[in-house]
């Protein structure tokens, strides 16, 4: 019997799938990080700018402060909703990313459960192979020692 898995090919590739997807997986969670983080920051930008402008409102302000003020604040509203959809799409390239990495987990893990059903099976038929010559040389020794009755 050959001992040699004959899928071995297919084991070796879909343990590197996995590999390679746990990579990129590692990769879109630190991505989607990065991102959260500046949308965080985004946010507390912000809200720093909006206590200032009621500070500064509190104080009285030109009509021209007023509207740069406000022109600025919905720019920076523009770039919090802007930021809030690249999360977005971060975490569902995460969550993609996620679910092939499962998937090749899984594939990898059934060629390892067939590997080792061959290894069990090369296991058993080297065991009776060994089995059987042990009770040849048994045999042959019994047929040896015993007197010939001619």
């Amino acid at each position: 019997m050959n001992a040699a898995f004959p899928l071995q090919a297919l084991l070796d590739l879909s343990h590197e799938r996995m590999d390679e997807a746990a990579r990129t997986l590692g990769e879109l969670v630190a991505s989607e990080r990065a991102v959260e983080e500046k949308l965080q920051l985004l946010e507390n930008y912000r809200d720093e700018y909006r206590r200032r402008f009621m500070a500064a409102a509190s104080q009285g302000l030109r009509p021209d402060e007023w509207r740069n003020f406000s022109i600025f604040l919905g720019r920076l509203d523009e770039a919090v909703q802007y930021q809030q959809r690249v999360v977005n799409d971060s975490r569902q390239r995460t969550a993609q990313g996620q679910q092939v990495w499962v998937e090749q987990r899984n594939q990898a893990r059934a060629f390892d459960t067939l590997a080792e059903r061959h290894q069990v099976k090369v296991a058993r038929h080297e065991a009776r192979q060994e089995q059987k010559q042990t009770d040849e040389h048994a045999a042959k020794r019994y047929r040896d020692q015993s007197p010939d009755e001619d």
